[in-house]
């Protein structure tokens, strides 16, 4: 993790939350305004941290009890998948939206990253913060 990034602490007990997330996942997109990055893929970092409502239900073991991780990634490869982004501000906001329709999930941070976008850095993107709205 880069010096400058710091993992979120959002669960909390006294309010039956839950801090779900999936860090550093890789994935070939098709994403930018400028030619070339409209004729191929490149890579970008996804970083997704979501705070669930723990609720009255035991987890029991039981799959259906939990926001399952998985399902978040395989949104997000359907959100790539349907074709060229302009903007990494427009894939953030989808995956948000995304994660915000489970209704355990109230609130949906997204910190998208272009890794070969600018020579230098080693990486440019954004970060949101998505709440459900109740």
């Amino acid at each position: 993790m880069p010096q400058n990034v710091y993992p979120l602490h959002i669960a909390n007990a006294a309010h039956s939350v839950r801090h779900v997330f999936i860090h550093d996942l890789l994935i070939p997109a098709l994403i930018g305004i400028y030619t070339h990055e409209k004729q191929g893929n490149q890579p970008v970092r996804i970083n997704i941290d979501l705070t669930v409502r723990e609720g009255d239900v035991e987890i029991d073991d039981r799959f259906e009890n939990v926001v399952c991780y998985e399902e978040v990634v395989k949104k997000v490869e359907n959100i790539i998948s349907a074709g060229h982004i302009n903007l990494v501000e427009t894939l953030a906001e989808d995956i948000a939206a995304a994660c915000l329709e489970d209704a355990r999930v109230f609130v949906a941070r997204v910190r998208v990253e272009k890794l070969a976008a600018i020579k230098n850095a080693a990486s440019v993107g954004v970060e949101i913060e998505r709440i459900r709205a109740e």
